[in-house]
């Protein structure tokens, strides 16, 4: 049972980024998305997959490389959709 228990919580981790992708993805927008925080989220899922693997640790790989690419993914948009004029 415990095994399911963690590739659950590893489920819910690895979605936790899709809305945003989804949005930016529609909008063509990432104004507002922290550049900082993105590559936050880059580097600690890095730390969270070496952790994984020395471990092995199946959920916690599983997550953490979903969470990788959907990051990676918002890095792209915010590189390369252009910044949008304000509204008047």
């Amino acid at each position: 049972m415990i095994p399911y228990i963690g590739y659950f919580g590893s489920f819910l981790t690895a979605i936790t980024f899709i809305p945003q992708v989804y949005k930016s993805w529609q909008s063509k927008s990432v104004g507002d998305l922290s550049i900082l925080m993105v590559l936050i989220v880059v580097l600690s899922t890095i730390v969270w997959l070496v952790y994984g693997f020395a471990v092995d640790s199946g959920p916690v790989i599983v997550a953490n490389f979903i969470v990788l690419a959907l990051t990676l993914v918002l890095l792209y948009f915010k590189i390369t959709f252009k910044k949008q004029p304000p509204l008047s």
